[in-house]
């Protein structure tokens, strides 16, 4: 549809940065909430949208005294189903994107959610069905998807045809603006890039 807007929560991670490769949205967002790898998202996420040719726009908004775990500099909650878990993350994200995309026509906003997100309900397909369908009833009727959810980072790079010049770009700590490498999130881009036959 030609007047079909789209966007993409791009926080500069490899799997936002691949499912914007492969789908090409007009819009990207990405959100400063206080995370410690804010800045490094960013540039990631700015240079991305550069080369795709996609509007991107910075949200910031300060939630760091809400934050737990690796990505707040703090330690999880007990009841943190991995160590990076920040509540209601996912949601807050969403909505964010959504608030600042309904003044742009925004008709739909992707995810890069994979299968292996699924070790916190915030990254599983249910959560993203019902998190549609409360965006989707509210005025402006965006819909929120998630195109990777059934594929693992691997699957959405190789199907997205990124090239490796720019997949490298992506920065995945989840505790510093430099790679700490020993994150899960700098674990899982080390991993990825082995899989993937990348020096």
């Amino acid at each position: 549809m030609q007047n079909h807007k789209t966007g993409i929560l791009l926080s500069g991670g490899m799997d936002s940065i691949a499912l914007a490769y492969w789908k090409r949205p007009h819009y990207s967002f990405t959100i400063d909430y206080g995370q410690k790898a804010a800045q490094a998202e960013i540039h990631a996420s700015e240079q991305i949208s550069k080369v795709l040719k996609m509007e991107h726009h910075v949200i910031r908004v300060d939630c760091t005294k809400l934050g737990s775990g690796d990505m707040s500099g703090g330690q999880p909650l007990s009841i943190a189903p991995i160590k990076e878990w920040w509540p209601y993350r996912n949601q807050l994200l969403v909505t964010l994107a959504c608030m600042k995309g309904i003044g742009l026509g925004l008709n739909e906003l992707m995810v890069g959610s994979v299968s292996t997100d699924d070790g916190h309900l915030d990254g599983t397909k249910a959560f993203y069905t019902k998190l549609t369908e409360l965006v989707s009833y509210q005025e402006g009727q965006i819909t929120v998807s998630s195109p990777s959810i059934d594929m693992d980072t691997t699957e959405l790079i190789k199907i997205s045809g990124i090239p490796t010049s720019l997949l490298l770009w992506a920065h995945s700590c989840h505790t510093s603006n430099q790679p700490c490498m020993h994150c899960n999130g700098c674990k899982k881009y080390l991993y990825i890039l082995q899989e993937l036959g990348i020096d």
